[in-house]
């Protein structure tokens, strides 16, 4: 039996109009002809062997097989781009200093920064964690190169700073339904129905000062008429997942990088208050940078759009 050789290009096309939910707009953003593309995905199903789509309504869906054929594309698509990369900055050199907040952690870290360092081996990479006023410190003080930050308003924007997303606060609480029988939970879900008002305070679960996040929540609240307490306070963000965790309060912040013990509570459910978005920005110590910054901030900019797709608003 031949070995099948999958076509990059007609991966490319099939992975982009799944992307924008349409193959005649993945025609125009590739430059083709929308028939070209069509015998692109008719030649990528002879390939595999098996059947990629099936009617659903007016379009199309992926069936089993096609879901599986996507993962591999992109995993394929990604390799080839860095490839070319690596081809492109073999000789780049020198070194980068990278900030990031806690959120970005186990999301961003591993798959950036390791494509990065195997793509340019010769490039030293330093990488800190920090919150954001910290973060933009060091950048003015040139500690760092780059830092990938919440921007909640607490000062104008950097102008070599680039607004990357925004995305919604969420109150989040437990996702696991045994630890919400604490009192507070189950008397603001009798508040919020309407059975008797709630005098319970709401417990809160915030990083400790100084934290942007903890003046937009508590002015939302009182502005609500929602009484509320500090039950919990951490400079770790693991510590506040793990209090979330374990039902002693509501913390918040956007749905990036969000653990599995925890999740995005339904705020009409205990009456809470509606909660602003926040901006997400990647900063840079000068406004025309190193090579290996520049590459780096592409990397980084790139995983974010990706990550956040369908989350929020993505900025180009």
């Amino acid at each position: 039996m031949s070995q099948v050789m999958f076509d990059l290009d007609v991966l490319r096309s099939f992975s982009t109009g799944v992307a924008l939910g349409s193959y005649s707009r993945a025609a125009d953003r590739l430059g083709r002809s929308t028939s070209a593309v069509s015998a692109q995905l008719k030649k990528l199903e002879s390939q595999a062997g098996t059947v990629l789509f099936r009617k659903a309504g007016r379009g199309l869906e992926l069936t089993d097989a096609g879901e599986t054929l996507l993962a591999y594309a992109h995993r394929l698509l990604a390799l080839n781009e860095e490839a070319g990369a690596a081809m492109r900055g073999v000789d780049l050199e020198g070194w980068v200093r990278l900030g990031l907040q806690e959120d970005f952690g186990e999301t961003l870290l591993p798959a950036v920064l390791g494509r990065f360092a195997r793509a340019h081996p010769k490039v030293r990479i330093e990488a800190c964690v920090a919150r954001s006023g910290d973060l933009r410190e060091r950048l003015e003080l040139g500690k760092l190169d780059l830092a990938l930050a919440w921007d909640a308003g607490e000062q104008p924007i950097s102008a070599h700073a680039q607004r990357v997303a925004r995305l919604p606060l969420q109150w989040i609480g437990p996702v696991d339904a045994a630890m919400c029988d604490a009192p507070w939970w189950k008397e603001r879900e009798r508040g919020a129905a309407g059975a008797r008002r709630t005098r319970e305070p709401l417990p809160l679960v915030l990083l400790d000062a100084p934290c942007p996040l903890r003046a937009i929540v508590t002015d939302a609240l009182d502005r609500a008429g929602v009484p509320w307490r500090h039950a919990f306070a951490s400079s770790s963000l693991a510590a506040l997942w793990a209090a979330s965790s374990a039902g002693l309060g509501l913390s918040v912040r956007t749905p990036f990088g969000l653990p599995r013990q925890v999740r995005a509570i339904d705020r009409t459910l205990l009456g809470l208050p509606a909660l602003p978005q926040m901006s997400l920005s990647l900063y840079r110590a000068q406004a025309q940078a190193e090579a290996p910054a520049a590459r780096l901030g592409t990397l980084l900019l790139e995983a974010v759009r990706e990550h956040v797709q369908g989350e929020g608003s993505v900025l180009h």
